[in-house]
């Protein structure tokens, strides 16, 4: 163990449990757990978390260099409905920003549509005299004489916070600013967001719905941050709380608590930047991310060793799967598709005999029928469970009891009993159902990005990743699979891969034939200024680079294709450069250019990050063998359905090389691989797990 030169620290607090894993400066991993989440109080799980792996080292908090924290508290707060109450202000004439939403039903034919419920209603809405264009030019003065009406307004409907999103405040913020500063005067405890900090782009409605999820959460963020902070302090850490965000990269506590909009998701991103490292360390540039823990699984597309990325995403959609239905928040973010499949996932029979899996989730408390902790409903954990793949003596480090016979009772009482179904052939149904639905999911999610999942390689990890990935691997169509090492905290490992970063994505309107390089070229400058604070915050010295992008379309188009820009200042030589890579991504996309047609560019990105440690290339094992089993098991096998013997393995006594032929289970501390019937598996150099399909099993 080296601990010379300190140790870094990543925990992340899921739905379900907390992981915590503790390495070396290095990156080598030391000690690792998982710890059930408490979700009264989140910072407890972590703090007893974090407690057992220092102890698991023997080492002393001084000992810490560096901590990095991801939670789902922002979205679970978002989801849950569980923030303060605001009001929202907007220019005058402009009120119904909300309502008028982008005009459009999500299901034009549902005529019992349940509408987004996007937190402030329009009693709460109020407006403010003044008006800027959208070049930042002032056409009406702010009507400053009215703000004492105004703070009158905020005060009567109890608002605690508040969101200001001025028309093209994108453009000039002084109004925006004009406006806090004399509310701030008059109401000083009142929290308060500013759309062109939180959003900093153009369409009004996703700039004001960002700027409200902002201040709904930005009391509960910035109070869990401060106790966060003052638990671990007094536990003995002296270095920063860095804090993973939904772009895949740290930033620190202050502008967390700033900008608490941007950890939403960071949990799941801290997972896909787990698998384009290991992307990166394998050479395999077509991957699918799969990540499935207690209460969700999030799949990723990456290419090229990169996340594939969005600057939208929706929270709460009242209806899954569908676009629109949820509340849209406009920030940089590792795009996924995550859906209510986790082993937590509650199994039902509904009205129509149909058996159906989540998205409702037993959580950590009660939990599975199988922890024994009170839950009553069966879960896909409880049927990973009476099927035999998960023995329960080993399960969770083999701190928690499971209980198979509760498992039983709870599958033969819910889903067997409507079904007319024993406890096994549940079990069966609830697996077949809920890997349907994930693979369902990837494919979906490949789809609308005009990829193929057949080509990929999929690196699973999280709780129940291992477990599931062979059977939604089968129904995806993938025929291999990488399981990393420490899996089952994958997503708290990839926290400590990721870059001290801060990206800004703003709008300045331009066209291809009136390119204003002296302009662009000092907006650049402003923006490079702003993010190298940020990132400076939380790493002083470290070497920085940067990421520039333009978001182009056609006149008249309503949504841009990202292209990328030279790393430095824009010369005129740039321009027709710039014209082949957007035509070039364009017809990538479309299978197709417009000629003639004018090019504009809307929004400009910039993202400033510290360098990562290069990826360690590792060599193939020379040669395969077998490897003989520790133990034998019974199952419920996925291919045949029929109960048989699988054999198992332990992980931590296999070695590179070793081969071993599915149906099999490879257990550890965290989690547990499945080699079903139809699979392989064998050990590459650096310990990683690969599960290939055997040829001769393909239907």
């Amino acid at each position: 163990m080296n601990i010379e030169n300190g140790l870094r620290l990543a925990v992340d607090i899921g739905g379900t449990f907390t992981d915590s894993v503790l390495a070396d400066v290095q990156g080598r991993i030391i000690a690792s757990t998982k710890t059930p989440t408490t979700p009264e109080n989140p910072a407890l799980g972590a703090l007893e978390g974090a407690r057992r792996v220092m102890s698991q080292a023997d080492a002393d908090w001084s000992k810490v260099m560096s901590f990095i924290h991801g939670t789902t508290l922002a979205t679970n707060a978002l989801i849950e409905r569980r923030g303060a109450v605001v009001a929202t202000v907007t220019t005058e004439g402009f009120r119904d920003i909300l309502e008028i939403a982008n005009e459009r039903r999500y299901s034009p034919y549902d005529i019992n549509l349940v509408k987004p419920d996007l937190i402030v209603p329009r009693s709460r809405a109020f407006t403010i005299g003044g008006r800027m264009n959208a070049g930042g030019h002032v056409l009406r003065p702010l009507d400053e004489a009215s703000v004492s009406r105004l703070a009158d307004q905020i005060t009567a409907c109890n608002a605690g916070a508040v969101a200001i999103c001025l028309l093209h405040a994108y453009a000039d913020a002084t109004h925006e600013l004009r406006l806090r500063e004399l509310l701030k005067a008059l109401l000083p405890d009142l929290v308060i967001s500013l759309s062109h900090e939180v959003s900093p782009e153009a369409r009004e409605f996703d700039r004001l719905s960002t700027t409200i999820a902002n201040a709904y959460i930005q009391p509960l963020i910035a109070g869990y941050l401060g106790e966060f902070q003052t638990r671990f302090a007094r536990e003995g850490l002296t270095c920063p709380i860095l804090m993973m965000t939904a772009g895949g990269g740290m930033s620190t506590m202050e502008t967390a608590a700033r900008l608490p909009i941007r950890l939403v998701e960071s949990g799941p991103a801290g997972g896909a930047i787990l698998a384009a490292r290991v992307a990166a360390e394998t050479g395999a540039r077509e991957v699918l991310s799969f990540d499935m823990g207690g209460t969700t699984a999030k799949l990723c597309l990456i290419d090229d060793f990169r996340p594939q990325t969005a600057r939208k995403f929706e929270i709460a959609r009242a209806a899954r799967f569908i676009r629109g239905s949820g509340m849209p928040v406009r920030i940089p973010v590792i795009e996924m598709i995550e859906i209510g499949a986790g082993g937590g996932s509650i199994a039902h029979v509904d009205r129509l005999g149909r058996l159906q899996v989540g998205p409702e989730s037993a959580g950590s408390m009660p939990g599975p029928a199988a922890f024994a902790r009170g839950g009553a409903d069966p879960t896909v954990t409880d049927a990973d469970v009476v099927q035999g793949l998960i023995e329960p003596g080993r399960f969770a480090e083999g701190r928690l009891a499971i209980d198979v016979d509760a498992a039983k009772s709870a599958l033969e009482r819910v889903v067997g009993a409507a079904l007319e179904l024993g406890a096994a052939r549940a079990a069966h149904g609830i697996s077949e159902i809920v890997d349907g639905n994930m693979a369902n999911a990837g494919r979906m999610h490949a789809v609308e990005s005009g990829k193929d999942l057949g080509t990929r390689l999929m690196i699973a990890f999280g709780g129940n990743g291992p477990l599931h990935a062979t059977r939604v691997a089968r129904r995806a169509g993938i025929e291999r699979i990488l399981i990393p090492r420490d899996p089952g905290v994958g997503s708290a490992v990839g926290f400590l891969h990721a870059p001290v970063s801060y990206e800004i994505v703003r709008t300045r309107y331009v066209t291809v034939n009136a390119f204003d390089l002296d302009g662009l070229n000092a907006f650049f400058k402003e923006m490079t200024a702003e993010a190298r604070a940020v990132v400076r915050a939380g790493a002083p010295e470290a070497a920085l680079k940067q990421r520039r992008l333009a978001f182009m379309r056609y006149r008249g188009q309503g949504h841009e294709v990202e292209v990328a820009l030279p790393d430095r200042t824009l010369k005129e030589s740039d321009i027709p450069d710039l014209r082949r890579s957007f035509e070039k991504e364009y017809s990538r996309q479309f299978s197709r250019t417009v000629p003639d047609m004018p090019i504009e560019i809307l929004n400009w990105s910039l993202q400033v990050s510290t360098e990562p440690r290069k990826p360690e290339r590792y060599p193939a094992p020379t040669s395969k063998r077998q490897v003989r089993p520790t133990g034998r098991r019974s199952i419920l096998c996925d291919v045949t359905g029929e109960w048989c013997e699988a054999d198992v393995h332990d992980r931590a006594m296999l070695r590179p090389g070793d081969f071993l032929n599915g149906p099999a289970l490879i257990i550890e501390p965290q989690t547990t691989t499945f080699v079903s019937a139809d699979f392989s598996a064998h050990l590459d150099s650096a310990g990683n797990i690969w599960l290939v399909r055997n040829p001769e099993e393909k239907p």
